[in-house]
């Protein structure tokens, strides 16, 4: 059942990045992901009282609260890169990278939870690891990002990769004696406190009455899909490996390329189609290991 919520989970996670690119057109991406955490907070908590397990915090330890906060920061870290390359550059180059955190991931499970690496998964995380460098070349666009404009998204890609693969191993260790649900809704929580703190740090809140209409739409819709995913995906972690969770997670990028297509009108070119094939090889061959 786990593999099922794990394909639950690409697919929202897939349409959670062109939902949100909709909405940070003109919108600050640190203030964005500060309101769309609210939403993935009401859903997250919603579920919680909606399942019963509420009642289970009670009976949380110290080592498990401490690894859910963890996930936490590293998840908002995580996001908060992500929306700044997202606002700064086209889908099709931010998404594959983001999604190379599953290299990182297996590397981390070996290390810390023992999940063991075979040649087969060896051979898959070379594909992977060949298909982003492949899929983030640089390719004939409208869009004029050179230079040092071009190296700000991509910094902000890898550090939303590396805080995502950090995420995963850490809500793996957070959420083994507690149930799914209810860890997700304390590391939204924690989330929420950490975007919340950077927008005034940075003095930005005064942006939120100004946002627009339509794109403060779409901000939502995505922190929405962002919640079911979060659900899908930690359920699958408490039933499923990490190492074969993560991967099937990262097929969101065919959804996600897919709809840039529908929507931004972004082509993908022989050599990053290519890199798109082995990603996708090479994540299926990780899934069915």
């Amino acid at each position: 059942m786990w593999i099922v919520y794990a394909i639950g989970s690409s697919f929202f996670a897939g349409i959670t990045a062109i939902l949100a690119k909709c909405g940070i057109r003109r919108t600050d991406s640190d203030v964005a992901t500060a309101i769309r955490t609210i939403v993935v907070l009401l859903f997250s908590w919603l579920m919680v009282l909606g399942t019963g397990t509420i009642w289970g915090i009670v009976n949380i330890d110290g080592k498990t609260v401490l690894f859910l906060v963890l996930s936490g920061l590293a998840t908002g870290a995580s996001w908060m890169c992500y929306f700044r390359a997202l606002q700064k550059g086209d889908i099709n180059k931010v998404v594959p990278i983001d999604k190379s955190s599953t290299v990182l991931t297996i590397l981390l499970a070996l290390i810390f939870l023992h999940e063991g690496i075979t040649a087969g998964k060896l051979f898959s995380v070379v594909l992977i690891g060949l298909g982003t460098m492949l899929m983030i070349t640089h390719k004939n666009s409208q869009r004029a990002d050179t230079g040092q404009a071009e190296m700000h998204w991509f910094l902000y890609a890898v550090l939303s990769a590396v805080f995502a693969s950090l995420t995963a191993i850490l809500g793996k260790i957070g959420i083994s004696d507690v149930d799914s649900n209810l860890g997700t809704a304390i590391r939204t929580s924690v989330v929420l406190a950490m975007a919340w703190l950077i927008v005034f740090l940075k003095q930005k809140q005064n942006q939120v009455a100004a946002i627009d209409k339509k794109e403060l739409f779409f901000i939502i819709l995505s922190g929405l899909a962002t919640g079911v995913s979060w659900m899908c995906y930690y359920k699958a972690l408490q039933g499923g490996p990490a190492s074969v969770v993560v991967p099937i997670d990262k097929l969101s990028i065919l959804v996600t390329i897919a709809f840039s297509r529908i929507v931004f009108h972004e082509k993908l070119t022989k050599k990053a189609a290519a890199g798109l094939l082995c990603m996708t090889v090479g994540t299926l061959l990780l899934a069915v290991m």
